[in-house]
């Protein structure tokens, strides 16, 4: 039997686990460690594991994962959150859905200090929802606009995805966070955007403004927000600016925004002991799934899948952007049923070999690794509220349990819109996702 007709056979029964709800993580490696002894036998596989699991875990790289996630357990339980909503509602509260708006703005805050889209859309949806529901916001707004700006914790960096592509990718995660920053601030204004538009056609939905604030208010609740702009300006400038690796300006960033929660008491009552849970429990989430993911790509290194499957690509004739757009269909299919961190594990050892082997506007190398990294992003961001598997509209519905599912599905619709149409933009100008690199270099 062929490479291809193991791999597909595999990749099936790796399916049907899924959909009887076997954690992906377990899926992937049952999955790979049955194609591994069928193609090749019980002693290759012994050999693997034997060696194999403690190479990737140990790692040197991989400790960054742990620590960007205390830091935005600590962000959480420090109530950063709230001087950020605060900040916003201050500027923009006075436009039609300004607080909305304002709510989105503080995400991407958020999201610079957490890299976690569902620590981000927990927290803020804490904050703001109570906030938008008080002043008479529509539900399906109120709800759809906190869910789809969530989503951006993991885009704006620093985000574990991007830490996690970078190593498999073998890119720099320094380059990659410096080029998630245009794609980032799009995101945000697009979503704006949408809250703009949804309010001009539906006056009600975004409920009466608040009271415009003064400029010295103002300044007093960007004030409250420094804490959030210094960690933000020493972690990812101490990273480019070579100060710090990745994994030292993590630390750094967890101390900061560990004293920040200190003097603000989020510590007290057991605050310290739930974020180190929080970050134990989410790293052995994210390490099952990685060594599942580690298992399925040696599987399909030795049934040769993957080089099948450029081969026939290439013989195929398909152009460039033809695979690009089937690529990002089945990210957006698969979306549907998988988080962001098992779709980077289990698609990019097969779909980046192929981008890679193909002309996009004459980019190198490199530039075509970053590009392709932003634009699977921004449609992997798009599976966290899209359903049936939507994880942010369900954090918002834990939130909000007198929000029904089907209206915080229908409240995001505008916002997969907006998604929809940064992808296309991303495709068509991959300066968005590269010039910061090259104004830098």
């Amino acid at each position: 039997m062929s490479g291809m007709t193991i791999g597909l056979t595999m990749g099936a029964i790796m399916m049907v686990m899924l959909a009887l709800r076997v954690h992906i993580g377990i899926s992937m490696f049952l999955a790979g460690a049955i194609g591994y002894v069928w193609a090749s036998g019980w002693d290759p596989l012994l050999a693997y594991l034997k060696n194999a699991p403690y190479g990737r875990f140990s790692l040197y790289d991989l400790s960054v994962v742990p620590l960007f996630l205390l830091m935005g357990q600590f962000a959480t339980h420090g109530g950063l959150s709230k001087a950020l909503f605060r900040a916003g509602n201050a500027f923009i509260g006075h436009w039609r859905g300004g607080m909305a708006m304002a709510g989105v703005s503080a995400c991407a805050g958020f999201g610079a200090i957490c890299g976690s889209s569902l620590a981000t859309a927990a927290t803020m949806s804490h904050v703001v929802l109570p906030e938008l529901k008080r002043h008479q916001y529509k539900p399906s707004l109120a709800a759809g606009s906190l869910a789809a700006g969530g989503t951006l914790g993991i885009l704006i960096p620093p985000s574990v995805p991007l830490v996690i592509y970078a190593i498999l990718a073998e890119q720099n995660i320094a380059k990659l966070f410096v080029a998630a920053f245009i794609p980032g601030i799009l995101a945000a204004l697009g979503y704006m955007l949408v809250i703009a538009i949804v309010t001009r056609l539906d006056p009600a939905a975004g409920g009466p403004g608040t009271p415009k604030h003064s400029w010295a208010e103002r300044m007093a609740t960007l004030v409250d927000t420094w804490p959030v702009m210094l960690i933000f300006a020493v972690v990812i400038g101490g990273i480019y600016g070579g100060l710090f690796t990745p994994t030292e300006a993590a630390s750094v960033g967890v101390v900061a925004t560990g004293i920040a929660a200190w003097k603000s008491g989020g510590l007290k009552n057991g605050g310290l002991l739930e974020c180190i849970y929080g970050t134990a429990t989410g790293t052995g989430m994210m390490f099952l799934i990685l060594l599942g993911a580690d298992m399925l790509n040696a599987f399909m290194a030795v049934s040769q899948m993957p080089v099948e499957v450029a081969q026939w690509v290439e013989q195929m004739g398909f152009g460039p952007f033809t695979v690009l757009f089937a690529i990002i269909l089945i990210y957006l299919l698969l979306g549907c049923v998988m988080d962001s961190l098992s779709m980077i594990l289990l698609t990019i050892p097969i779909f980046l070999p192929i981008i890679l082997g193909m002309d996009y506007y004459g980019l190198t190398h490199e530039e075509k690794a970053i590009w392709f990294g932003m634009v699977a992003l921004v449609v992997m961001e798009i599976g966290l509220i899209t359903p049936p598997v939507g994880m942010n509209v369900f954090i918002i519905n834990s939130m909000a349990k007198d929000i029904p599912l089907a209206t915080i599905f229908r409240g995001v619709v505008p916002f997969l819109c907006s998604d929809l149409l940064r992808i296309l933009l991303l495709v068509a100008f991959p300066a968005i996702s590269l010039i910061m690199l090259r104004w830098l270099a």
